[in-house]
């Protein structure tokens, strides 16, 4: 058993602190109460000086995506920063259902080739973290992408009516085995064209089930507010709770943003539309994002032979040199550590080579696995994001993130925002739109995924009743 004394309890409601001690026996709270005596081989910690508060939720995550849930199982990177629950299957690529044991839907972030895929079903896939001891508890939506492309492969082309019957019988046995609800990457090529009716048929059953549909937009940029209204339309006519993947304001679409979060505000009376958001200016991408359109493809072979192909690579690099590559810093290289953090101006400068050429050249030995960051979000308009009624809070990120919830918290804070409303942002918030049972509060007979703070730094973190500090 473990007791926490004295402590400042914040229990994730929104109600007001108060001092008090917390009781833990296996993995549940079993009481909050005052002045609790110590019994034999119970563990103490002295918590005066100190903040409780239930353990944060990461509502985009991506660890799945580049299988570090598997290769780096501790996620040491979130629990530092007070994350105990983290939810994949984003952007419509999750790790399950499979109906071939294929990882297909990933490819684009992570080499699926030496993964041992032995899970066809989400009861599979838990069972099989279970076993590799994933030290965090990790929650799924069920990607679109995933089912698709096992029934249609890469064709960009509308499913049959006995495909989509298929498709609704997956999903439903999906959500019955602990998914959370659909998933969508439409700003992806190969879902871009999807036809509204034949995703309003899926979301549907996520409404009838109450789940959750999440929504990468067709366009976060110029064409921002058709795609908003779009979703909006979505949940107003199936009901369906609805949440939009890394909502952001890019610098150089703001009106175009202004306007799309104006259609969210107005429509808050007879639609159930969210976001996720993080508090960041910095935007983590593939590399391969910045290729056009055309030259872009789910298979790494063929984009790898559109920028080898002498006709096409020419007009790939008259394309390339239209954008602005001052503020782009590599972040993830597969391998070629010596680049970690540097810009792409400045790597091409000392290797004195054209930029663009660099770049062709790091998506060809990265095999389109790098990552790059710019600094494109607007920070004035990202302040208030954060604070929105509507906002919740995701990492959009694999275990490179180290600070989004404790970076949150700081700037909040400074804010003016009270210490338990910005905790309710992260926890019991998030808990009861996903449906998360007995998590994002400090309740009786909930799981104990608690967080100790001191200064508002995160000094403890307790998993599942265990002490990880």
């Amino acid at each position: 058993m473990l007791l926490i004394k004295q402590v400042q309890i914040v229990d994730g409601s929104g109600d007001k602190p108060f001092i008090g001690d917390v009781l833990i026996a296996g993995q549940k709270i079993s009481a909050i109460g005052n002045n609790f005596s110590k019994k034999k081989d119970e563990e103490v910690i002295d918590g005066f000086g100190m903040i409780i508060t239930p353990g944060f939720i990461d509502v985009n995550n991506t660890s799945d995506h580049h299988l570090s849930i598997f290769t780096n199982p501790d996620q040491k990177n979130f629990i530092k920063q007070g994350v105990t629950t983290i939810i994949g299957g984003q952007c419509g690529s999750s790790l399950a259902p499979l109906m071939y044991g294929s990882l297909t839907s990933i490819n684009r972030w992570a080499n699926t080739d030496k993964t041992n895929v032995d899970w066809i079903s989400i009861k599979e896939l838990l069972r099989v973290l279970d076993r590799v001891k994933l030290g965090i508890n990790f929650e799924t939506l069920i990607g679109y992408s995933t089912i698709r492309k096992d029934l249609a492969g890469s064709e960009i082309r509308d499913l049959t009516e006995s495909e989509i019957e298929i498709f609704i019988n997956i999903l439903d046995k999906a959500l019955s085995e602990g998914g959370l609800g659909l998933s969508t990457g439409l700003g992806f090529l190969d879902s871009k064209f999807t036809p509204y009716n034949e995703i309003k048929r899926f979301v549907s059953l996520i409404a009838k089930r109450e789940k959750v549909y999440a929504s990468y937009l067709r366009n976060e940029k110029e064409d921002i507010c058709r795609s908003v209204e779009e979703t909006l339309r979505l949940s107003r006519e199936t009901g369906a709770k609805t949440i939009i993947s890394h909502f952001r304001p890019f610098k150089k679409y703001k009106k175009e943003f202004n306007k799309s979060l104006n259609l969210i505000e107005k429509s808050l009376i007879d639609s159930n539309v969210y976001f996720d958001v993080n508090p960041f200016t910095d935007v983590i991408f593939p590399i391969f994002t910045i290729l056009p359109y055309w030259a872009q493809n789910e298979n790494v072979e063929v984009m790898i032979d559109n920028i080898k192909n002498f006709e096409k690579r020419k007009i790939i690099i008259n394309e390339l040199k239209k954008i602005d590559l001052s503020g782009l810093t590599i972040v993830d290289t597969r391998g070629q550590d010596i680049l970690l953090g540097k810009s792409v101006l400045e790597i091409s400068q000392k290797r004195e080579i054209d930029a663009v050429l660099f770049l062709l050249e790091l998506m060809r030995t990265s095999r389109m696995k790098a990552m790059l960051v710019s600094k494109d979000v607007d920070p004035d308009l990202l302040l208030p994001l954060l604070m929105h009624s509507r906002a919740f809070i995701g990492s959009n990120s694999s275990d490179l993130s180290f600070s989004t919830f404790t970076k949150y918290l700081e700037i909040v804070l400074k804010q003016g925002i009270s210490i338990e409303s910005a905790i309710k942002k992260i926890t019991s918030f998030p808990a009861q739109f996903f449906g998360l049972k007995n998590r994002g509060l400090i309740k009786e007979g909930y799981f104990a995924d608690l967080v100790l703070l001191k200064d508002n730094k995160v000094k403890n973190v307790i998993l599942n009743g265990r002490n990880l500090f």
